[in-house]
């Protein structure tokens, strides 16, 4: 792998990173100290310091190691979770879904606002080819956290939303899925079939909802 592509890279990706993960973090802790649990909150970790949501291993060594070893043809990574006491919020089945929605909704927002400075930067006539790489990357990264976390199975996100949508039976079933989900995660994502059957086709969607968002800034910056 050319070394002086893969710094140029890691510049890009960099700050949309650890943006993406940051904002995805604190925003489960703010909402769940809104709904009632305070548990991230008294431990300082609903903050925009990223160095309280960086985990060393997960967010830097290991996508680093991945996209070194497969010439960036397979990335994976995770932050340190905001701890959330369930029990302690107000509604704890019904406070669940906007809790864990508000990780990958405030990276949807994140991928709107790169878009909006992608077309301001590209309107104000700057061809800095970092600066609007910067903004695509931006958009990329939080499309990928946003439709990845979503997918319906604990302990990501969209696990936890369907546990809170189910029927209690039903919930129960699919919460004791946890303490293996995150291998049954990897071996779908190795395998490639969250890559094919669901990576795909909802970050295609998302893409075109940003579109369609940013449509009229578009037409107003022509």
């Amino acid at each position: 792998m050319d070394f002086a592509n893969l710094i140029q890279t890691i510049a890009i990706y960099a700050i949309p990173v650890v943006f993406a993960i940051t904002v995805h973090e604190a925003a489960h802790g703010y909402v769940a100290h809104y709904f009632g649990d305070n548990t991230a909150w008294s431990m300082g970790r609903v903050t925009l310091n990223p160095f309280k949501h960086i985990d060393p291993v997960g967010t830097i060594v290991m996508p680093l190691v991945l996209y070194i070893a497969t010439s960036g043809t397979f990335l994976f990574g995770y932050a340190k979770p905001v701890p959330v006491q369930f029990g302690h919020l107000r509604n704890p089945k019904q406070h669940m879904v906007w809790v864990a929605l508000a990780g990958p909704g405030s990276n949807f927002i994140q991928a709107l606002i790169w878009g909006a400075l992608f077309y301001g930067a590209a309107s104000a006539g700057i061809t800095e080819r970092f600066v609007l790489e910067m903004c695509r990357a931006g958009m990329l990264v939080n499309v990928v956290m946003c439709v990845f976390n979503l997918f319906p199975l604990p302990p990501l996100d969209g696990g936890r939303i369907l546990v809170g949508l189910l029927p209690w039976r039903q919930a129960n079933m699919v919460s004791r899925i946890e303490p293996w989900g995150f291998f049954i995660v990897m071996g779908l994502v190795l395998t490639g079939v969250i890559s094919s059957f669901w990576m795909l086709p909802l970050m295609s969607l998302t893409y075109s909802a940003l579109q369609t968002l940013l449509s009229p800034l578009a037409f107003l910056l022509r």
